[in-house]
């Protein structure tokens, strides 16, 4: 509740809702016409329980829409393991027969900073083979949800909302040595190194999977179809990866 003390503070009716709590998320939605449900970032079948609580209580809320942040590459057989928590929620709104708008959010650019990690200083950044991400900002997606919540009125998944260009490693390597003024070096392994590398740096298994899905999905093009959707809402262009990194790399 701290967090949202600014809003508070402005006037904003602040409510406290916990996933795991139905009575907490029943005084929450109490008189909403719209709930933007927020993905929990928590995998498997625990994530979704507390999705499908959240859905539950919405409806019994009397809720006119849920809208919940999808991810562009929705889909129960991506390799990248968010994907199919994401398509099994979309489920969950499809079968609860109300309104609903799942939010195809670009990738969001803040990962690619993980990515990256110490590499503007080494030089080196050490990767499998990759394929084109649109990388999308946070800040860009609030704006566009913003709008959406008072201006639209979509049902079922919305178009791709990314920026408009995707970039893959490589590219964005190219990024950072042109920000930090010197060359950074793309060193491509295989997944099984690249995995004894995670592991070598004491990454856990269940984020060595997830990073490992993020590569091979890409490869398979599921992050590369970009989309004029994101600019329209916002009514400019989104923020261009180099101008995100530039402000948001440990230089």
């Amino acid at each position: 509740m701290s967090q949202a003390q600014d809003l508070r503070e402005r006037g904003v009716r602040v409510r406290h809702g916990d996933f795991v709590e139905a009575e907490s998320l029943r005084n929450a939605f109490e008189g909403a016409s719209q709930v933007l449900l927020v993905s929990t970032g928590i995998l498997g079948d625990a994530g979704i329980r507390q999705h499908q609580t959240a859905i539950d209580i919405a409806k019994k809320s009397g809720v006119g829409r849920v809208l919940y942040t999808s991810h562009m590459g929705s889909s129960s057989t991506s390799y990248f393991p968010p994907m199919i928590h994401h398509a099994a929620t979309e489920d969950l709104l499809k079968e609860s027969g109300m309104h609903h708008t799942s939010l195809r959010n670009g990738f969001y650019a803040s990962s690619l900073v993980g990515l990256i990690g110490d590499a503007g200083k080494t030089g080196e950044l050490i990767v499998p083979e990759d394929g084109p991400i649109a990388w999308t900002t946070h800040s860009d997606l609030a704006q566009a949800i913003a709008v959406i919540l008072t201006e639209k009125n979509w049902d079922g998944p919305s178009p791709n909302l990314t920026a408009s260009e995707a970039i893959d490693i490589e590219g964005a390597a190219a990024l950072v040595s042109d920000i930090v003024g010197r060359p950074i070096y793309r060193k491509v392994v295989t997944d099984e190194a690249y995995r004894a590398y995670l592991t070598a740096k004491g990454y856990p298994e269940v984020r060595i999977a997830i990073t490992l899905g993020l590569f091979r999905a890409s490869r398979n093009g599921d992050f590369a179809q970009t989309s004029n959707a994101l600019a329209d809402l916002i009514g400019r262009p989104p923020l261009m990866l180099r101008d995100f990194l530039k402000e948001s790399l440990p230089l």
